[in-house]
């Protein structure tokens, strides 16, 4: 104990020195430097590099070394969150990485495959103090002991289980067992589905994944960036800080609602709404939905120009639209295609209207004057007027909001559902609203005239600069040659526009702030949790935003709220992958007593005859209760199961129909009813679908009868030690005979 107390005092000290530096090292960066632009962009590079370090530095600090692992051969080494290595020639490792190559025995070897070990040691701590140790004897012929031996090799895995929660997860790379290692560590290619039932650890592992992925491929996803997409804000909330205490800061976090820039998804669509809109069928509605908006006039569009009236037809109109409709471009860039073969229509029509001879039918303009006519029609408001009325320009949010206020090409009742003439955005509009971008484009004429202009005004200011230097230049006398020989100055040596372009403000955010603010960004690899829940146009989304197809897909079929079946991975991907993935199956369930699982399976099975639950690794032997409440009393029934069933430590959760939320939360002090819940707090309301992924101590579920099957599966199956049940309605059949 005293030795490892050593050894951990001597890596934070390590740690301070390095965090110090670092701070040293900011505060000299953020130094003054002049008006000059280059020496101001050099210095917000390095200030973004020192800010890293510091962020990765801060977040492990604490359980920093977890882990020792002693070879056959004599040598040792230290686990930890992160590698550090001496400040010396040889950069002497220290810690070694827990993502490291070396560091794979520390979760794989066993006594039956030791894979060179002699012993696994785990290493406690609180803060800076060694509290316990726990050995595991892997060669058995060792005759060494040390009075921490652990026979069962399970004493750590336990207590971290057992561990009351604190509202947000925590990383378990000191107790990743051998199944997550495997899919941690596969490599990135392709699509890889991690699938696996309630407390498996599917999220962790995912989170792991990224960690690792970051590790042996950095230089490639440092540029691209990893995207981890969540079921709800509150969930990444609940996981924010697992991939910070890895040492990883730069991912980005976000909901299907948050991955359109500059749109917050803050409204509630009914379920028949969201499926609506989910559907596979709505890309093709969407398209021709906007094959409307490229009008034809009805009857005819009259435009004046010089006191004479030009007709457009629907027949001049359609020939137009159908050339411009060839090109298979955007909406918005084929619309410059569309302006041009109107303006030509026009001009042709103007033309033959004042050039034709009277006496022989010819035309007398001739090339200059046709130029000049279609000049003068582009400066006319009026045709522009029809321009924009039979082929709009359209931002994506107009087109969907227009859409939705009158949907077309739909059946009635569906129509109906998804109908909305205001409101907030939906996290269901948001795939609605990245389909209208891909099919609009952006018409980004104007902004590359403004750039252009500006980089015109940047290279004249250059050529004012070097101007000014040419006429400064100096001479010198050449003792070789008897005769003067000028000195080399900023003009000889850089032309104006490449003076300018140096000098060009630079982007110094990182890939993941960057990739936040673009929606056409390209990410490295996407982890997706939840993926069950995806619908057809969230996959659309999604496979756009990874062409390479480098993802990992977190879910559990039997959670799923759209029924999809066994076949669900299928249906998914094989429209863009075909069956070129992997599916890795989680068996165990670390989280779940075998008390609860086994009500929560009976339920399922009740539907699902065939299906087999993950293999509960714990038992607390205090099996599931139910209560009945008068229905005018309900609220106070669940307040007081709550008063008894409240841990000591830890978090309870509330699972209730929403309805039902405002008159629990009346009796439960302190907790909200609106916004996203505060899963620290220690009792939270949710419905069953914000419970989705997330863990607490113990649950009550509160009128068990309105959730469909998979609601009441997930609800079941959140528990780490403790499960209620408050109901005035009967209870489902399964789950009456089940307690």
């Amino acid at each position: 104990m005293r030795r490892e107390q050593e050894f951990v005092d001597g890596l934070h000290s390590r740690i301070d020195a390095l965090r110090a530096a670092a701070h040293v090292s900011m505060a000299r960066e953020l130094a003054p430097v002049g008006n000059g632009l280059q020496a101001r962009v050099e210095r917000d590079v390095r200030v973004a590099e020192r800010s890293h370090v510091l962020a990765a530095l801060d977040a492990v600090d604490g359980a920093l070394c977890f882990g020792r692992i002693d070879l056959r051969d004599g040598t040792n080494h230290h686990i930890g969150r992160i590698g550090i290595r001496e400040d010396d020639e040889d950069r002497t490792p220290v810690l070694i990485d827990w993502r490291a190559p070396v560091a794979r025995p520390f979760y794989l070897a066993t006594g039956h495959t030791p894979m060179d070990l002699r012993r696994r040691r785990h290493i406690t701590t609180e803060g800076r103090t060694v509290t316990e140790l726990h050995d595991e004897i892997l060669d058995l012929d060792d005759p060494e002991r040390t009075g921490h031996e652990d026979h069962t090799g399970d004493t750590v895995l336990l207590a971290s289980l057992n561990a009351a929660r604190t509202g947000r997860m925590g990383d378990i790379v000191r107790t990743i067992q051998a199944e997550q290692d495997r899919v941690i560590r596969a490599p990135q290619r392709g699509v890889l589905v991690v699938e696996g039932g309630p407390g498996t650890g599917k999220t962790a592992v995912a989170l792991h994944r990224a960690a690792y992925l970051l590790y042996e491929y950095r230089e490639l996803l440092a540029k691209r960036a990893v995207l981890i997409v969540g079921p709800n804000p509150a969930f990444l909330r609940y996981i924010g800080e697992v991939l910070p205490s890895l040492g990883e800061t730069g991912v980005l976090l976000a909901t299907m609602g948050e991955l359109y820039p500059g749109v917050k998804a803050t409204g509630t669509d009914t379920p028949r709404a969201a499926e609506v809109k989910g559907q596979a069928a709505m890309a093709e509605v969407l398209a021709a939905a906007l094959g409307d908006r490229q009008a034809l006039p009805d009857p005819v569009l009259a435009i004046e120009h010089e006191r004479e009236l030009l007709l457009l037809d629907a027949g001049l109109v359609r020939v137009a639209r159908d050339r411009t409709r060839e090109a298979k471009l955007p909406h918005n860039i084929a619309r410059e295609h569309f302006e041009g073969r109107i303006l030509n229509t026009l001009t042709d029509m103007y033309a033959e209207r004042i050039g034709t001879d009277p006496y022989d039918g010819s035309n007398v303009l001739d090339a200059s004057d046709i130029t000049t006519i279609r000049e003068e029609l582009a400066a006319n408001p009026e045709v522009w007027e029809a321009i924009d009325e039979l082929w709009p320009r359209l931002t994506p949010q107009q087109f969907v909001a227009d859409f939705l206020a009158e949907p077309t090409h739909l059946s009635e009742d569906d129509a109906a559902a998804i109908r909305r003439t205001a409101g907030p955005w939906t996290p269901a509009d948001v795939p609605l609203l990245d389909e209208a971008a891909e099919l609009l484009g952006e018409d980004d004429r104007a902004a590359r005239a403004a750039t252009e202009q500006e980089r015109r005004v940047h290279i004249a200011y250059a050529q004012g600069v070097l101007d000014v230097s040419y006429a400064s230049r100096t001479y010198e006398f050449d003792d070789r040659a008897d005769e003067e020989s000028e000195i080399l100055a900023a003009h000889d040596i850089i032309d104006a526009d490449r003076m300018a372009e140096r000098h060009q403000e630079g982007d110094h955010r990182s890939a993941a702030e960057r990739a936040a603010a673009d929606r056409t960004w390209t990410f490295g690899h996407i982890i997706v949790d939840e993926a069950q829940e995806l619908s057809p146009m969230a996959w659309r989304l999604l496979m756009r935003r990874s062409p390479t197809r480098s993802m990992t897909l977190v879910g559990d079929p039997a959670q799923s709220a759209r029924q999809e079946g066994a076949d669900l991975w299928e249906k998914c991907l094989a429209p863009y992958v075909e069956d070129r993935w992997e599916r890795h199956h989680l068996a165990v369930n670390y989280r779940t007593p075998m008390e609860i699982m086994d009500v929560a399976a009976a339920v399922l099975r009740s539907e699902y005859p065939q299906f087999e639950p993950p293999r509960s690794v714990r038992s607390t032997g205090t099996r599931p209760w139910a209560r009945h409440a008068d229905r005018d009393d309900l609220g106070r029934s669940v307040a007081q199961a709550c008063r008894r069933a409240a841990p000591a430590e830890g978090r309870l959760a509330v699972i209730a129909p929403r309805d039902l939320h405002p008159e629990l939360a009346a009796h439960l002090p302190g907790v909200p009813v609106d916004g996203e819940p505060d899963l620290t707090h220690p009792v939270v309301l949710l419905d069953p679908r914000q419970a989705k992924g997330l863990e607490f101590d113990a649950v009550l579920v509160v009128e068990p009868s309105r959730y469909s099957t998979s609601d009441l599966y997930v609800a079941l199956t959140r528990a780490t030690q403790t499960l209620g049940i408050v109901h005035t309605r009967d209870l489902p059949k399964a789950l009456a005979s089940a307690l």
